[in-house]
C-alpha cells in the first residue's frame, strides 16, 4: 500500500449499554424484544406540567390561566414612552399606575430602572438602584398581596431590591455564562425568569438554537443551586433577533414546551409589531393582544409581560377559556 493512501479508519471506542432488559421469547407479546429500562437513581426525563410555584405572596398554578405582569419602568428613556423619571415623584406615579394595573387584571408587577431596549445607554449600579429600590419599597407596602420582580442584569441592584421586598428576579441576560444572577436567586431564594438574548442576531436554527441556549442556562441555574420549580424561561422576543426572526419566535412557541418550564412571554409594544403596522408604540395595543392570544394557543404563554394591562388580560380570558377551559366565577349561573 503506498505511503500516501491512508489506511482503514480505526474502530470506535462507544459506550457500553447498560440498563438493557433481556428479550423474553418464551413469554411472548411485547416481552419477546429487548428494550431499555430507566435506572434505579436516573429521573423520568419526561417533562410534564409545572408545579405551582410560590412568587412572594401568591401561588402560581401554570396551566390554570395565563397570568398578567404589568410593566413599570423607572426610566427617562424608555422605548414605549411609558418611563416614569423626569414627571414629578416617580414613586408616587409608578403606585398610581400599579394600582390601575392591579384593578385592570395585572396578577405581578414588574419593575425596571435601566433600558434595556437595542443600542441603549448603560447606567452605573447605584444609579439604577437608586431608582428601583423606593418604587419597589412603596409598591410592596400599596400592594402587599401583588409580587414585584425586579427586571435587571445586576446582581447588585438585584440584591438591593430582593432587600426592598421584590419576589422575583427578571433577566435579561439568563443565557450568559456568568452565574452571578443565578447564584443570587439561590442565595436569596427567589424564583428566576431566564430570557434568551444574544449580542448579535447571528444563528444557523433559530428556534433549535433558542431552546438550546435556554436548556444550558436552566442547567446552569440548577447546577448554582435554583430549584427546578424556581426557573422560568422567556424567548427573548426583540432581543438579539430580527424582526423576522421575531415572528419564527412566535410561530415556533410551541417548542419551548420541551423545557418543562413556564414561559413568560414579552412582546409589548415592541419595535418587530410597530414595523408590521407602521405604528408608535403607544399604538401597538391591538398586536400585542394578538402576541397574547397566539402564545396562549401555542401552550407558551403562562405570564405576559405587558404595558397595556387591560387590553391584554381581557385578550388573555378569552383565550384561556377557549384553550385551558377557564371560566369565570358564576359561569353558568341563571340570572
Amino acid at each position: 500500500m503506498s505511503a500516501d493512501v491512508p489506511g482503514p479508519p480505526a474502530d470506535r471506542d462507544l459506550p457500553e449499554e447498560r440498563g438493557v432488559v433481556a428479550a423474553r421469547p418464551d413469554l411472548g407479546g411485547g416481552a419477546a424484544t429487548p428494550s431499555f429500562a430507566l435506572p434505579p437513581d436516573a429521573a423520568p426525563g419526561l417533562p410534564g406540567a409545572p408545579r405551582p410555584m410560590a412568587i412572594g405572596p401568591r401561588t402560581f398554578a401554570w396551566g390554570e390561566r395565563t397570568y398578567v405582569m404589568g410593566i413599570l419602568n423607572i426610566t427617562p428613556d424608555s422605548f414605549s414612552g411609558d418611563g416614569l423619571l423626569g414627571a414629578g415623584d416617580p414613586v408616587e406615579a409608578a403606585v398610581a399606575r400599579a394600582l390601575r394595573m392591579v384593578e385592570d387584571g395585572a396578577d405581578l408587577l414588574d419593575v425596571g430602572g435601566a433600558s434595556s431596549r437595542p443600542g441603549h445607554a448603560p447606567i452605573g449600579v447605584a444609579e439604577e438602584t437608586a431608582r428601583v429600590v423606593p418604587v419597589i419599597r412603596a409598591l410592596t407596602a400599596a400592594l402587599p398581596g401583588t409580587p414585584v420582580s425586579i427586571d435587571t442584569t445586576s446582581p447588585g441592584v438585584a440584591a438591593a431590591a430582593v432587600d426592598a421586598g421584590a419576589a422575583l428576579l427578571n433577566d435579561v441576560w439568563g443565557v450568559a455564562d456568568d452565574p452571578g444572577m443565578v447564584r443570587l436567586a439561590a442565595d436569596r431564594g427567589v424564583p428566576i425568569v431566564l430570557m434568551h438574548n444574544r449580542a448579535e442576531p447571528r444563528y444557523r436554527n433559530l428556534l433549535a438554537e433558542v431552546v438550546s441556549d435556554l436548556w444550558r442556562a436552566l442547567e446552569r441555574a440548577a447546577e448554582a443551586g435554583v430549584p427546578w420549580g424556581s426557573l422560568i424561561v422567556d424567548p427573548g422576543f426583540g432581543f438579539g433577533k430580527t424582526p423576522d426572526h421575531n415572528l419564527a419566535l412566535l410561530a415556533g412557541l410551541a417548542s419551548l414546551r420541551v423545557l418543562g418550564r413556564p414561559v413568560l412571554l414579552g412582546t409589548s409594544r415592541k419595535s418587530t409589531l410597530g414595523k408590521l403596522l407602521d405604528l408608535p408604540p403607544d399604538q401597538r395595543a391591538e398586536a400585542t393582544a394578538a402576541t397574547t392570544a397566539l402564545g396562549i394557543a401555542a401552550g407558551a404563554a403562562d405570564i405576559v409581560r405587558v404595558h397595556d394591562v387591560r387590553e391584554n388580560a381581557r385578550a388573555a380570558r378569552t383565550a384561556d377559556a377557549v384553550v385551558r377551559g377557564w371560566r369565570p366565577a358564576g359561569w353558568g349561573e341563571t340570572r
